[in-house]
């Protein structure tokens, strides 16, 4: 069947020379053919990701065009049509490209386009959605994948990504779109003409930044501490350059050191091998610029600038890194602590975290009385939650973060923002440096005030159709037979998410061990890349005991399976 499918693809006129060219070079290669060919790529519960190439199971101009045709269906028989689709792209190879096409196909379609005029952060996208009133937003990335990859993520009127039910409403309208034929599309000259294609760019900016310096708490700290602070910041060849610089310069931090080999965007990510502020090699520069410099913060935005990764400086001059469930409790406490001073946190108030986000959340909720909303593991789930709570009134968003070293603060996006991360962690550092505290100093409170968390997670990475069928069968593995106890801690309970009559939640492919001594485990599949990830927390009475414990689990056979 794939050499079929590859065979219509050389001899079909519909496909470009440069496609043809691409597939001729490699016709003796034949895992490479079956993987190109042996599927179509998935337009997923958020949309398509996949690597670059010609072929049905890789992401090109095509299988882009065919995923907005199924979209532009979907539109124009539920209604919303004339309200519009925002458009934004980042740094990676094609990403512009894959931007305009996606733009001329909605407007051939008949429906508005509104596309930004170069790169943009994905929050803004989610922001603009709802600035502009449009019916749905796409950004056109794959966040922090390496180069290979790129991205088509769907979002809807209310700002945040496609969730259930309307993701399998949109996904069956695209798996409808069977030929290339049934394709719509246009010249650039014509959408613009005809007025559906608008180019936006300096007017959203704007309007998204002060929404941001809407989000301060203590705009006096940094007046005053601002100047003193130094900060390392690099956006790793990605599209958080121009706003994070601007924000905090206009905010008043004066220090702000780029690194400058990561300065400009480039989708090739030449100095990483994986441009992902969770992987600790992608630091490597910044830390180098920090240690000479003698920085207070290093800070890192993904490609998108939807995730920040952060170190701190202690008191010694030691960089420690924070995890993504240490920022995100940095960031939870400042906001709960400093908005109740302020008399300004809502007795009706929530944070929401992901079931894979740390368990310190729980304990800061209980403390300032806030409610817990558990969400399954994707932002897009948070942000749901800010819908739900406006339909129903039932809590007013405080704060939302999960483990993946996302965050959003305030409401007027619906997605993670890396943006308003680096905004707000730096201007807590200005607060507890008028505390004559560093933001080290303020996570040991945290971990002598709530007890001693630590996660951490554990993924196997298994490429191509072997590599999807291995997964699966781990996945049911685990689940036929699951473990009584996992790193000598006994499981005392289990959560299989594929039950939502159990969970409460939409069905998912996860399984969720809890542990005796307030640990946890718990198994998925990745939504966008070829691995099988396992994440693990503990509660220690020290730091190195947690870690011990951490390790201990680690240990267990079940993360070494292969």
């Amino acid at each position: 069947m794939y050499r079929q499918r590859y065979r219509q693809w050389l001899e079909d006129p519909y496909f470009d020379e440069e496609t043809k060219a691409e597939l001729r070079a490699i016709e003796q290669d034949e895992e490479d053919l079956k993987d190109r060919f042996y599927k179509e790529l998935s337009f997923g519960t958020g949309g398509l990701r996949g690597i670059l190439g010609a072929g049905t199971n890789r992401l090109n101009l095509y299988t882009v065009r065919k995923a907005t045709q199924g979209l532009a269906d979907y539109i124009l028989e539920t209604g919303g049509s004339e309200m519009g689709v925002a458009i934004a792209f980042d740094s990676r190879r094609m990403s512009p490209e894959f931007a305009l096409e996606t733009a001329l196909c909605l407007c051939a379609n008949g429906i508005r386009a509104y596309l930004f005029e170069s790169l943009r952060p994905t929050p803004e996208l989610s922001f603009a959605v709802r600035k502009l009133g449009c019916i749905a937003g796409v950004v056109i990335t794959a966040s922090h994948n390496p180069p290979q990859y790129n991205g088509y993520k769907v979002y809807y009127e209310d700002g945040g990504q496609i969730t259930p039910p309307r993701d399998k409403e949109i996904i069956e309208r695209v798996n409808a779109v069977t030929g290339f034929d049934q394709v719509k599309t246009m010249r650039r000259e014509d959408a613009e003409k005809s007025g559906l294609l608008r180019i936006i760019g300096r007017e959203i900016d704007d309007a998204y930044i002060a929404q941001l310096k809407a989000q301060l708490l203590h705009p006096e700290a940094i007046r005053e501490y601002g100047s003193q602070l130094k900060i390392v910041y690099t956006p790793l060849h990605g599209t958080g350059l121009v706003p994070a610089t601007r924000i905090l310069k206009e905010i008043g931090f004066g220090q702000v050191l780029v690194v400058p080999e990561q300065a400009e965007p480039d989708g090739d990510f030449p100095t990483v091998s994986y441009p992902n502020p969770e992987d600790k090699h992608a630091f490597s520069l910044a830390l180098a610029l920090a240690e000479n410099e003698q920085a207070d913060l290093v800070l890192a935005t993904d490609p998108d600038a939807d995730r920040l990764g952060v170190y701190v400086r202690d008191r010694q001059g030691i960089y420690h890194e924070l995890t993504g469930n240490m920022s995100g409790m940095l960031l939870c406490e400042y906001q709960l602590h400093e908005r109740q001073a302020r008399g300004t946190l809502p007795e009706d108030g929530a944070i929401v975290k992901t079931i894979v986000t740390g368990n310190m959340a729980k304990a800061a909720a209980k403390k300032y009385h806030m409610a817990l909303i558990e969400t399954l593991t994707g932002f897009k789930y948070i942000g749901e939650q800010i819908k739900y709570f406006r339909q129903d009134h039932s809590h007013t968003y405080v704060f939302g973060f999960e483990e993946s070293y996302g965050c959003l603060i305030g409401t007027y996006a619906r997605d993670k923002d890396a943006i308003v991360a680096v905004m707000a962690l730096c201007e807590a550092a200005a607060f507890y440096a008028s505390k004559g505290m560093t933001l080290w100093d303020q996570m040991l409170h945290l971990y002598d005030t709530y007890g001693y968390y630590k996660e951490d997670l554990v993924s196997l990475t298994l490429t191509g159709a072997d590599g999807a069928e291995k997964i699966a069968s781990m996945m049911e593995s685990v689940r036929r037979e699951p473990p009584r106890e996992i790193g000598g801690f006994a499981v005392t309970e289990i959560r299989d998410y594929l039950l939502p009559e159990k969970t409460g939640l939409p069905a998912s492919n996860v399984l969720y061990f809890s542990l005796e001594e307030d640990g946890w485990c718990c198994v998925r599949p990745s939504g966008t890349e070829p691995k099988i990830k396992f994440y693990l927390g503990v509660k220690g009475k020290s730091l190195a005991d947690a870690e011990a414990r951490l390790e201990k689990i680690k240990a267990a056979p079940m993360f070494h399976m292969q």
